[in-house]
């Protein structure tokens, strides 16, 4: 899971994006993207000095050979679960081999999508943590809002969490944990007490005038430009997307972030609560 400076701005999770078509959030067919005409934003690319280039090779070193995965459309995934330890738990929506009441303090992150049952996590989190402990849980919307209207509903910087919608009715995992409250509800559920939360969004993109999110959203936008393929593709291929018309939505979709017009970001959400017990303040 890879971290993110947090801004102390807060926003509302998730901003209103209706509008009057009834198809707003429909997932539009691959014909769209490939028959719609190139927008100008590629003349006017939004590049960001602030990216130390040193960083793209920071995983150069790592051989390729260390695990054999899946392959979908040239692209590597996970495999099934060997019998090899690689850490004490690897699947944390199983039960965890941590015994009763012997943590401090739990934290995840980024698990959307990941987790079919909440209840069941934060159940397990309540068991393994000592009374007095602390689990905190940090989730992000998959769709990309905007406060100015600037990210369209049918733009594909709109559409970007569309395939999350729809293929998590395919995986039957939630993506929408942010909109739904997923985090405090489990929590509260399981027997958290002290329970807090904490919205702030994580820009796309040079944009901001705070000179935090500016440089966060900078990262955010670096990593979406280099490997947008590998954030959707799972889904696009569940979907039953061909890689030729996914690179098409992506080139629309990598257009958009680079002009610098699209004010985006994703809403984040940190809920944290206490376990109960003598040390409970």
């Amino acid at each position: 899971m890879s971290g993110a400076v947090e801004s102390t701005r807060q926003v509302s999770p998730v901003a209103d994006t209706e509008t009057s078509p009834a198809d707003a959030s429909i997932l539009l067919p691959p014909q769209h993207w490939a028959q719609i005409a190139e927008a100008d934003d590629v003349d006017h690319v939004d590049t960001d000095s602030t990216i130390d280039s040193g960083n793209t090779s920071s995983t150069a070193s790592i051989a390729s050979s260390i695990l054999e995965y899946r392959t979908i459309h040239g692209r590597t995934y996970h495999s099934e679960q060997g019998n090899a330890q690689y850490c004490e738990i690897e699947d944390c929506t199983r039960e965890w081999t941590f015994g009763s009441n012997f943590a401090d303090y739990i934290h995840s992150r980024w698990l959307m999508g990941s987790i079919k049952d909440w209840d069941a996590f934060f159940s397990e989190s309540f068991r393994v943590c000592k009374p007095g402990g602390w689990v905190e849980s940090h989730e992000a919307s998959c769709s990309i809002s905007s406060d100015d209207n600037t990210v369209e509903p049918h733009s594909a910087m709109g559409h970007w969490g569309k395939f999350f919608l729809e293929g998590s009715k395919k995986l039957g995992s939630s993506f929408t944990v942010v909109e739904d409250g997923t985090q405090r509800k489990a929590m509260e559920k399981a027997g958290f007490i002290n329970i807090q939360e904490f919205d702030f969004r994580n820009p796309i993109g040079t944009w901001p005038e705070d000179p935090v999110e500016r440089r966060m959203g900078a990262y955010t936008k670096y990593g979406l430009e280099t490997d947008s393929e590998g954030f959707i593709l799972f889904l696009a291929h569940a979907l039953g997307w061909k890689r030729d018309e996914i690179l098409v939505y992506i080139a629309h979709f990598r257009r958009e972030i680079r002009s610098g017009k699209h004010h985006g970001y994703f809403a984040q959400k940190v809920v944290w609560g206490q376990k109960p017990g003598l040390a409970a303040e």
